[in-house]
């Protein structure tokens, strides 16, 4: 393996050990804002044909009334408190849900995460990360991409992340829609300040998803993939033969419509930071500077010279700290100012 790759990998997981937790026994319920749907009721009926190149919710061919959210485990710690749900809202595509809520905040403000494809949903287990996450009272909600670990199953082992581009990155920006639609339903969370953290892959799906979804207050998104026609032919992400496949123009043109660069310009989110690290491996140079130009507002776009010039910020900052600068109440950002 290229020891920058491995290395980018450790640092990007920054786990600690799983602390041991209690588990509540599975509780199911199936939930459909408006139409609630019971568990005795009839099998959902979810929507097979998805549009993968329409990226608003409205457009994508789901059936967004019903979804089912199973309760798998709850683990209560003195900081916080950890569900396990598996949602669902497509055919044969069951979904691992964490939602951390901090003890002592009455409908905290909640950050989303979602991390490159290559990474699984262990770190939403990590007590060590959780504490961290739910810091200031703020929600945590994590889940794993379309094509991610997790959501592997049921086809050719040929087939990734990139090989299904398009269904990747639109699977899972409607993805991020019915998660808020989720998280609404639930009535704890302050739909009004949602932040939204993300690297990699999964920050390239967060940029689209910011696009179309307004309830997306703040975004960081760090090492976002983009740029495709350059990224596709020069990341070393690519096996050396599958290259050419995903050079031709029958690929390109699928996933044309689905580019970050093109929806950068366009985002209206409250407050956004597109974080570089420069000798980051897996995204080209040139992709780095298409994704750092369309960036409309030249403070949002903030470059590391390497990994240790990255690492030095965030452990000052913590990995969602300036999202929950940016998403604090006029109160508490008043009070901070004072005491400054």
């Amino acid at each position: 393996m290229n020891p920058k790759l491995l290395a980018f990998g450790l640092l990007l997981t920054l786990t600690t050990t799983v602390s041991r937790s209690q588990e509540v026994s599975p509780t199911p319920m199936v939930t459909a804002p408006p139409a609630a749907v019971q568990p005795e009721d009839v099998v959902p009926r979810f929507s097979q044909n998805e549009d993968w190149s329409a990226l608003p919710l409205a457009k994508s061919g789901l059936n967004t009334d019903t979804y089912v959210a199973v309760v798998l485990s709850k683990t209560e710690q003195p900081e916080y408190t950890r569900e396990l749900l598996r949602v669902q809202w497509r055919a044969a595509d069951p979904i691992d849900l964490y939602v951390v809520l901090p003890h002592g905040a009455t409908k905290p403000p909640a950050i989303l995460y979602l991390y490159d494809f290559r990474f699984d949903t262990d770190r939403f287990r990590d007590d060590g990360w959780c504490k961290r996450a739910v810091q200031g009272g703020f929600a945590a909600v994590g889940f794993g991409s379309a094509l991610s670990r997790q959501r592997f199953h049921s086809r050719p082992m040929k087939e990734w992340f990139v090989s299904e581009l398009q269904e990747a990155l639109g699977e899972s920006t409607h993805d991020v829609q019915m998660v808020l639609n989720y998280v609404a339903s639930r009535g704890d969370i302050d739909m009004n300040r949602i932040g939204m953290f993300a690297q990699g892959s999964g920050g390239a799906i967060a940029l689209l998803a910011a696009a179309v979804d307004p309830r997306i207050r703040v975004l960081d998104v760090l090492n976002p993939w983009g740029d495709w026609p350059d990224w596709l032919k020069e990341s070393p992400q690519i096996p050396v033969d599958e290259r050419s496949t995903y050079l031709e123009p029958q690929f390109l043109s699928k996933v044309a419509a689905l580019d970050p660069v093109s929806y950068l310009p366009q985002l209206h989110v409250k407050a956004l930071r597109v974080e570089q690290i420069m000798d980051e491996p897996i995204t080209p140079q040139s992709a780095k500077d298409k994704l750092s130009a369309a960036v409309t507002s030249p403070d949002s776009a903030v470059r590391y010279k390497d990994a240790s010039a990255h690492l030095a910020v965030w452990r000052v900052n913590g990995i969602s700290g300036w999202i929950r600068e940016q998403l604090a109440s006029p109160v508490a950002q008043a009070s901070k100012d004072l005491t400054r």
